[in-house]
């Protein structure tokens, strides 16, 4: 019993670096940063921090839906994210 609880955490621990937990846990960050720049709009260096997990949310959603188009969709539904402008 305790080793399987022991191989669930192993194998959750190494989804830690999957496309999804990456973007899973920069939309929180931009949540978060988010509803703290409503409260402080002249929080500048909380914009550029902002803009920069924007910037790297994006790219890696690129690369998910050039590289696997389903988990990508599935992705964004999930979250809640609007579909990137493709050009």
């Amino acid at each position: 019993m305790v080793k399987n609880s022991v191989i669930s955490v192993i194998s959750q621990e190494e989804k830690r670096g999957s496309i999804e937990f990456q973007v899973f846990n920069f939309t929180n960050k931009i949540r978060r940063l988010t509803s703290h720049l409503e409260l402080h709009k002249k929080d500048y260096l909380s914009q550029r921090g902002l803009k920069k997990i924007l910037g790297k949310r994006q790219r890696l959603l690129a690369y998910l839906a050039k590289k696997n188009r389903v988990r990508y969709k599935e992705l964004i539904n999930q979250l809640d994210i609007r579909e990137t402008k493709t050009r």
